[in-house]
């Protein structure tokens, strides 16, 4: 590894339609949830599943896509990068989202 960076790939579901925001600028933001599986056995032998949910976002051509053809269920697979960020909402408190963001979506089929 001679260069380390921030990379991101996830395989999952969408789990609501996605939010598409168009800026003052023309640009378009398309936000959505994934929903990733991985099942293992306890051990009880039992086999379980956990799902994580991860925030993605999505810009431009990117999130024109997201807005023509996804939707809540959409299997995708997507490459990015993770990204935090801060604001303090209307009471004063800080708030924290960690999310990833999009560069790339390659469409699977529904789940």
């Amino acid at each position: 590894m001679s260069t380390l960076r921030n990379k991101v790939q996830l395989i999952g579901n969408l789990g609501n339609n996605p939010e598409i925001i168009t800026l003052d600028s023309g640009k378009k933001l398309a936000k959505f949830s994934l929903a990733t599986n991985e099942s293992y056995k306890n051990a009880q032998g039992e086999r379980v599943t956990d799902t994580q949910w991860t925030n993605i976002v999505a810009w431009n051509k990117t999130a024109e896509i997201v807005e023509k053809y996804l939707e809540k269920g959409s299997q995708i697979a997507i490459d990015g990068k993770l990204t935090s960020r801060s604001w303090d909402d209307k009471d004063g408190n800080k708030r924290y989202i960690t999310e990833v963001v999009c560069n790339e979506i390659v469409m699977l089929g529904k789940s």
